[in-house]
């Protein structure tokens, strides 16, 4: 009789690594590189400090392939051949966050038309479609060349070689939250003709190309992830059913690790939050099972474990050693993925593992500025936006707070949250180095 997995039970991984334990911090965005788009000591503190608080991996935010087109400002890019300062920076980045027999993997992204209009006016995407959403924080995108596309897979697998040979222990492909990869399996985004639109193969062409690239260029004994969509949950997007079969083609893949998240910048379930855009009648309707149960994506993560033998990691709304457990023994999935959670106590990890505490805080549910009432009025929008915005300026912050030192503030508010992102971000725009 097999012992009952639970968070502490280590996995080892298709490639041969062993995570200590099975829970992972998530990626979240940090917004702590210089104006070069470099590596800092922002990075070094407090990935340290999430290596010390008990997980057994960490991924990284966003890494960009492209400084042209990245998720906001402040992001680490690696754009073509690295300075030995740049190389250095990571290095150190890679060994404050693998202290504590911890796993650090980069997350490597293209933003595709997500990018914001501070960092390019005109971002790339699959065709031309802009972002619905209020605010004209994105520019309308220029459709991609069939020899940009290419561009990009060689980009992915230039940042996994750079990756490992800083001392990054794995890699994941950000192919979720309607970035580049996302963007390019969504037929509602994606209306190419040619190779790369139109059926599902040739939607999925550049996940599963840029996969093999990495692979090739990493070697077998280095760990890879997928993250992946189980729905945008936009009418007409990429769907659960799309994302089951492109869930089964990764499994072929020599794949270590598929993370299985959902939504988009216009509908952000990834954080929990609803529709985002001028048009909420396009967003699909969630099951009132899904809305009620602890972890956003595990019903999804089910189907698609009836497809794939690979390692599964579910992210999105765990809060307590009993629901991180029990999903674990369902066998639905592999790992456990925390976020929002360790941008207030990163040492929440080795307190669940250890029995200290049986749950942590859900703090997204008591940051709200106003009624929290949606309807069709522009004033309505306005306070989606300014939650929805407000929300993610406050953990972010959070995150700001640690790499300069400090401890999180639990008690900033939203709306200052939100200003004081907004002028965080405006001040990194200002920063780069065009």
């Amino acid at each position: 009789m097999t012992d009952k997995i639970t968070i502490s039970t280590p996995l080892t991984l298709p490639c041969g690594a062993t995570l200590k334990n099975r829970i992972a911090k998530a990626a979240m965005t940090e917004g702590l590189a210089d104006g070069q788009n470099r590596a800092t000591e922002k990075h070094v503190r407090l990935y340290r400090r999430w290596a010390e608080g008990g997980a057994g991996m960490l991924l990284t935010g966003n890494v960009q392939i492209d400084r042209r087109y990245m998720e906001r400002p402040g992001n680490v890019a690696i754009d073509g051949p690295q300075s030995n300062e740049a190389i250095a920076a990571l290095r150190e980045y890679a060994k404050a966050g693998t202290a504590n027999n911890t796993h650090l993997w980069m997350q490597i992204s293209h933003a595709g038309r997500q990018t914001p209009i501070s960092v390019s006016k005109e971002p790339l995407a699959p065709s031309d479609k802009p972002l619905d959403m209020p605010g004209a924080q994105f520019g309308k995108p220029r459709a991609m060349t069939g020899a940009e596309i290419e561009d990009v897979i060689r980009r992915f697998a230039h940042v996994a070689t750079v990756a490992r040979d800083t001392g990054f222990t794995g890699v994941q492909i950000h192919g979720a939250h309607g970035y580049l990869i996302s963007e390019f399996l969504s037929p509602d985004v994606n209306n190419r003709t040619d190779e790369w639109g139109g059926s599902l193969e040739n939607r999925a062409r550049l996940l599963l190309e840029t996969v093999r690239a990495v692979r090739k260029a990493v070697g077998a004994d280095f760990p890879i992830s997928v993250k992946l969509n189980s729905a945008d949950f936009q009418r007409g997007g990429f769907s659960h059913e799309d994302s089951i079969r492109v869930a089964s083609w990764l499994n072929d893949e020599a794949l270590d690790l598929l993370e299985i998240s959902g939504g988009t910048y216009e509908q952000p379930r990834l954080v929990g939050l609803d529709d985002l855009t001028l048009h909420p009648e396009k967003a699909e309707t969630r099951k009132e099972s899904t809305i009620a149960r602890e972890a956003y994506f595990l019903e999804y993560a089910r189907d698609i474990r009836a497809a794939v033998k690979l390692p599964l990691m579910v992210t999105g709304g765990f809060r307590t050693v009993a629901g991180m457990n029990a999903a674990l023994a369902s066998a639905t999935m592999d790992v456990v993925g925390v976020a929002r959670p360790l941008c207030v106590d990163p040492s929440a990890p080795a307190r669940l593992l250890c029995g200290q505490v049986r749950d942590i805080p859900a703090y997204e549910k008591t940051l709200r500025i106003g009624p929290g009432i949606l309807g069709p009025h522009s004033y309505f929008n306005i306070m989606k936006a300014l939650n929805g915005w407000g929300q993610q300026g406050w953990f972010c912050l959070q995150l700001l707070r640690m790499g300069e030192g400090k401890d999180p503030d639990k008690h900033l508010g939203v709306f200052k949250a939100f200003r004081d992102y907004a002028k965080n971000e405006a001040k990194a725009a200002a920063a780069l180095v065009r």
